[in-house]
C-alpha cells in the first residue's frame, strides 16, 4: 500500500524539521513538502495534493485556519490536523469550523503524535485529552462538521454572556455592567452565574484569566 502523502507546516525551522523526521521515519507516511507559513502551504497543497495537512496555528502572516480553509475548498480529499501548544478554545472552534479531523497539542509524547495522524489519515478524528475535555458535542464530531455539530464551550455563550464576560474581565461591578448595558444588576448575576456553569469556572479571577486567554480583553 502507498504510504499517506504529507505536507507539514511550522515556522520554527527546528521544531519543523524533528516533525518531519518522526513523521517521514514512518512507512505509513511520505512527507512530501515542508513549509515555514501557511501561504507557503497553500501553494505545496494545492500543486502536491497531498492526502494529510498538518499545521502549526500560531505563525505569523496568513492565518492558518483561512489555509485550511482555503485548501479544503480546492482539494476537498485532503485531510487537516493542527499541531500546536495552545488548546485556546478559540482555536479549537476556528478548527472546527474549518472542517479539521484532528487538533493535536505538542504535549503529547512522539507515539501519541504518529497514533493520532494514521487514525485521521484512516478517516477518523483525534483531539488531545485536554482539547477533548473542551469540546461540548451533540454528536461525534466528523470531518467537515460545522459548529452546529458542538463546538467548546466558548460556542455555548450567548452575545449578551460574552459582552458580560468582557465587562467582568475589564474589572467592572455588576453595577457598573448594568448601567453599561442599561440592565438590572439582578440580570448581570444571572448572566455571571450562567457563565460560571458554562465555563465550569467558579470566580472572577478565573473568569478574567479565561477572557485574556481567549482574546476578549488584554491584560
Amino acid at each position: 500500500m502507498a504510504p499517506c502523502t504529507v505536507v507539514i507546516v511550522d515556522d520554527h525551522a527546528m521544531v519543523l524539521s524533528a516533525i518531519a523526521s518522526l513523521v517521514d521515519v514512518s512507512e505509513y507516511f511520505e512527507v512530501v513538502a515542508t513549509c515555514a507559513d501557511a501561504d507557503e502551504a497553500a501553494r505545496a497543497c494545492l500543486s502536491l495534493r497531498p492526502e494529510l495537512l498538518l499545521m502549526d496555528i500560531d505563525m505569523p502572516g496568513v492565518s492558518s485556519f483561512d489555509t485550511a480553509r482555503l485548501v479544503r475548498e480546492q482539494h476537498p480529499g485532503v485531510r487537516v490536523a493542527f499541531l500546536t501548544a495552545f488548546a485556546h478554545d478559540g482555536y479549537i472552534e476556528r478548527a472546527l469550523d474549518v472542517g479539521a479531523s484532528g487538533f493535536i497539542t505538542k504535549h503529547e509524547s512522539p507515539e501519541v503524535v504518529l497514533s493520532a495522524l494514521r487514525r485521521i489519515a484512516q478517516g477518523g478524528t483525534f483531539f488531545s485529552e485536554e482539547v477533548a475535555e473542551r469540546l461540548v458535542l451533540t454528536r461525534q464530531v466528523k470531518p467537515g462538521a460545522a459548529r452546529s455539530s458542538g463546538g467548546t464551550r466558548l460556542s455555548t455563550l450567548s452575545p449578551r454572556e460574552l459582552e458580560v464576560l468582557t465587562h467582568i474581565a475589564s474589572g467592572l461591578s455588576k453595577k457598573d455592567i448594568a448601567a453599561l448595558m442599561h440592565l438590572s444588576v439582578k440580570t448581570i448575576d444571572n448572566h455571571s452565574t450562567n457563565l460560571m456553569s458554562k465555563l465550569d469556572i467558579h470566580d472572577r479571577v478565573e473568569l478574567t484569566k479565561y477572557a485574556i486567554r481567549e482574546g476578549f480583553v488584554t491584560p
